[in-house]
């Protein structure tokens, strides 16, 4: 449930200073490669995921290495974020695919305590409510750091909470955090895609750049429609 940036120079102040067409254009081209990554994380994830539950032996093995697998995921998206601006465009893509396909592993778990039907009701709805805050960010003219500081805070408290809750297992406390999850992922979308589409309208320095900034763009918006599908899914999914 993290979240993830790479500095971008100046800020874009929104004031149309240097609101050209060209730039306009060069923010909605860069916004639509990070949406093409994300994009194909998530069908990646969901294949993954499909494969591992249409398999009783790959979902053994999975269910066997749940908390291993859970590590290793954790550690390339750490990997990932801290080390993009010495990897290459291809290492960075390389790594982003395979947090896909490994995230893909660690759902089908998941996804086995609940109905398919209630699974696919809340992947529309959590799609639904990605898309309408996703087109919030792109054209609101309201500036969403402060906010997006707010949600920042928030996501630490409750990745502190969840930590706490391994130990209590308290059901009342899961709830909560769920319900606080899926308010702070609807706010981060927003935030994000404001944030990005910031930095491709102020421009890269060459294609590399842009490249691995679109990489962390599409890693935060999957991070921000999976985790709130997850928190979703713990509301209102029906368990089996």
């Amino acid at each position: 449930m993290s979240q993830f940036d790479l500095d971008q120079g100046q800020p874009w102040t929104g004031d149309g200073s240097v609101a050209t067409t060209a730039r306009t254009e060069m923010a909605a081209r860069f916004m639509n490669q990070v949406f093409g990554w994300m994009g194909g994380a998530l069908a990646l994830s969901g294949a993954i995921a499909m494969a591992v539950l249409s398999s009783p032996a790959l979902l053994e093995a999975a269910l066997r290495l749940y908390i291993p697998l859970i590590i290793v995921e954790f550690v390339t998206v750490i990997a990932l974020s801290a080390g993009i601006r010495k990897m290459s465009g291809t290492v960075a893509a390389g790594a982003f695919l395979f947090y896909a396909a490994l995230s893909g592993v660690t759902f089908a778990p998941i996804l086995l305590m609940y109905t398919g039907a209630s699974v696919a009701q809340v992947f529309f709805v959590t799609a639904g409510t990605f898309t309408a805050m996703a087109v919030v960010g792109a054209v609101t003219k309201k500036d969403l750091t402060g906010m997006g500081s707010f949600l920042m805070m928030g996501l630490f408290a409750i990745i502190i909470a969840a930590v706490v809750n391994m130990f209590l297992a308290s059901s009342a406390l899961q709830f909560a955090i769920s319900v606080l999850g899926a308010l702070i992922f609807t706010g981060l979308t927003a935030y994000d895609v404001q944030k990005f589409k910031q930095m491709g309208y102020m421009g890269f320095s060459n294609p590399e750049q842009r490249r691995k900034t679109a990489l962390i763009g599409a890693l935060n918006l999957y991070l921000d429609f999976i985790n709130l599908f997850l928190s979703l899914l713990r509301i209102f999914g029906s368990r089996r």
